[in-house]
């Protein structure tokens, strides 16, 4: 009776701490940088363009580079645009700006592209409009990543935008 009574209470307390366990409530912010980022790529209309993305997320970044032990900015997007839109573009990301007809920033659409200028006139990196000001590029810190494109950092250097003809 004694082993019985015993049985019973941990059986009681064991399911006790499982449902506890399960019933928690998690709260993600919705305002959050990283669920922004996830929402532009859930609206994301091509599911193509989606699976290309998350297949290289995290790839690190490596000058010169067109694989995934690393990509550079304009390398990831000659690769993506040739796969998902069939459309070749040259390697460099200055010449890459040449092919596209420039567009507003408020007119962007799903796999337009923008360019940037960071270390000085001339165009230097590239990157893919998702949606919502959001896209998605190789960092040279982080590698292939979703960045939002309204961050102060991205809009001082921004200096082409536009579809590719």
């Amino acid at each position: 009776m004694i082993k019985t009574k015993h049985s019973f209470w941990l059986v009681l307390i064991f399911s006790l701490l499982i449902t506890a366990c399960g019933s928690r409530k998690y709260a993600v912010k919705s305002d959050t940088k990283a669920s922004k980022a996830a929402d532009a790529m859930a609206n994301l209309k091509s599911k193509q363009l989606y699976k290309f993305i998350t297949d290289w997320t995290g790839v690190k970044y490596r000058f010169g580079g067109l694989d995934k032990n690393g990509i550079d900015c304009s390398g990831f997007t000659f690769l993506l645009e040739k796969e998902i839109y069939g459309v070749t573009l040259p390697r460099i990301s200055r010449d890459q700006a040449k092919a596209v007809n420039k567009k507003s920033i408020d007119n962007l659409k799903e796999g337009d592209l923008v360019f940037f200028s960071f270390g000085g006139n001339d165009v230097d990196h590239v990157g893919v409009y998702l949606n919502n000001g959001f896209f998605v590029h190789a960092s040279t810190n982080r590698g292939v990543i979703v960045d939002d494109l309204n961050l102060p950092a991205y809009q001082r250097v921004l200096v082409k935008s536009g579809s590719v003809n």
